[in-house]
């Protein structure tokens, strides 16, 4: 099996043009409390279900990296060798190797997109407003337009009092259309925290709004520090429809271009995924409901703000290259830029979806599974006299799984089936995804009399089943796959919101030459 010592990772890491997916396949809590800059985490437990959203070449070089090389990474590299990827290497030593080697790593997520918003904030000098001034302003009835740049599902859950949800990636299509001709009023951008604040703030600097602009310094987050109280359940949102306001349009391809994107036509699209040598993602950044209306079928739903918020969420493949779609040519460039300031090599499909033409299908890449190869089963036969294994996340688990339903997690198969008896009949509770991972270490163990229960606890609630609530099981040190840094900050605990805010601000400084040159600013 091959393997890669932490000198020669990190000096690939830093080779120009060099694709590389450095995958941490420790589960989400461990990965969040310390991992190496450019690592995307892709847990075990999810490994199978996940590999070819994040890697879907199977040519890319991979390499594993688990705890301590204390098999982790070997069983993943096994699996995906078994799935036709053909360069697959382990991290010699895992992430303590790593650091024994006197690289650096981080806590937290999406570590490399909050990274790069504190370098936008530092490079551009993006203006701010703090939550005490803002809230003077609301207070003296002053005009003002607050914007919030999450997705409506954050924004629901708190908001800046007053504020509307527009997503960053809406910006440049649905502001005109909020704005109403308005060229004077300000305007505050926010989220949770800085990053989206700082991203949006400068996007609409670019656009070349004549509004004062303004990011809200620590988001929701600085508000609550202040003593501030934020809305809950709120509604407001971006219109459904607008028209597209060209002036803007040409901005946006303007600055895409200015800072290093560039528009592509269909043929150039094509050759780019025949290409076997290069990994090539194409994304569609529209809303949700416009994706499932008409996206094309080799796109990837990927909110544009989103996608600059948490790339690694959908890019597993450092140094790849990325396409974006949209139908009017003024969401994909806007966000265009933001990707290639960040360091990647990144195109829109110009012409919106005139563009699309006949888009083909994408070569070398591989197959995702998405059933599980195993009967299902209905509740009353699961219930019955077999022995029910839940894949629900830890902290899922705590709050409702069925009676008798044993919590696991593929990383400690070893101690969780010690007291299980391979030869019964074995119920998986769980989504399909987690069903896929989890089929092959139990066949390796003798489990062959297995069947599926998909998860519907909503359903079974609405048929009378009384599920069971263990908020102590499992415990702490089991939930690897829930990350306890200031996971509270938005549910009241302000120490955690410091904490958050300290770290996101401090990122910067733990940058060693070889990170920094990543981007693009």
């Amino acid at each position: 099996m091959s393997t890669i010592s932490p000198a020669a990772l990190k000096a690939r890491l830093g080779t120009a043009g060099a694709e590389l997916a450095f995958l941490d396949v420790r589960e989400f809590g461990e990965y969040g409390m310390s991992h190496p800059f450019h690592v995307v985490n892709l847990p075990l437990s999810r490994l199978e279900a996940g590999i070819i959203r994040l890697v879907p070449r199977l040519a890319a070089p991979i390499v594993v990296m688990d705890r301590a090389d204390e098999g982790r990474a070997r069983h993943a590299q096994q699996r995906l060798s078994a799935l036709g990827y053909r360069d697959v290497a382990v991290l010699a030593g895992g992430v303590e190797g790593w650091t024994e080697a006197g690289f650096g790593c981080f806590a937290g997520v999406n570590v490399v997109s909050k990274t790069f918003g504190e370098l936008a904030h530092e490079r551009f000098h993006t203006p701010v407003i703090d939550a005490e001034t803002l809230a003077a302003k609301q207070t003296r009835h002053e005009p003002l337009h607050i914007f919030d740049g999450r997705p409506l599902t954050e924004y629901h859950k708190m908001n800046i009092p007053g504020s509307v949800c527009c997503p960053n990636g809406e910006l440049a299509r649905r502001l005109p259309a909020l704005l109403d001709g308005d060229r004077e009023t300000p305007v505050v951008i926010n989220c949770a925290g800085r990053t989206r604040s700082i991203v949006g703030a400068q996007t609409l600097r670019w656009l070349g709004i004549d509004n004062p602009v303004y990011a809200l310094e620590n988001g929701t987050q600085g508000w609550r520090l202040a003593g501030l109280e934020l809305e809950h359940g709120s509604q407001r949102r971006y219109p459904a429809r607008a028209p597209v306001d060209e002036r803007w349009a040409q901005a946006a391809q303007t600055t895409a271009t200015a800072h290093g994107a560039r528009a592509i036509d269909t043929a150039c699209l094509n050759d780019w995924l025949a290409d076997e040598t290069r990994t090539t993602y194409l994304f569609d950044v529209r809303t949700a409901e416009e994706y499932h209306d008409d996206g094309h079928p080799e796109a990837v739903h990927a909110p544009g703000g989103q996608l600059i918020q948490a790339t690694d969420h959908w890019v597993g493949v450092y140094r790849a290259r990325i396409v974006l779609l949209d139908d009017d040519a003024c969401r994909a460039p806007m966000v265009a830029a933001w990707l290639a300031l960040m360091g990647h090599e990144v195109a829109w499909l110009e012409g919106g979806r005139r563009g699309w033409g006949e888009i083909a299908v994408a070569a070398g890449r591989g197959v995702a599974e998405v059933t599980p190869d195993v009967p299902t089963l209905e509740l009353a036969a699961a219930l019955d006299s077999a022995q029910l294994l839940d894949l629900q996340p830890g902290m899922a688990y705590r709050q409702a799984h069925l009676p008798g339903a044993h919590w696991v997690n593929r990383a400690l198969l070893e101690t969780q089936l010690a007291d299980l008896d391979p030869g019964a009949l074995t119920v998986l509770v769980g989504d399909a995804g987690a069903v896929v991972c989890l089929l092959p270490d139990l066949k390796m163990r003798g489990f062959h009399r297995v069947k599926w229960l998909p998860l519907a606890l909503d359903t079974w609630r609405s048929q009378g089943i009384d599920l069971v609530s263990t908020p102590e099981s499992p415990a702490d040190a089991e939930c690897i796959d829930y990350l306890f840094f200031v996971h509270d900050r938005h549910d009241g605990n302000l120490e955690a919101s410091r904490r958050y805010l300290a770290w996101e601000t401090g990122l910067l400084a733990q940058l060693d030459a070889e990170e920094r040159a990543t981007f693009a600013i």
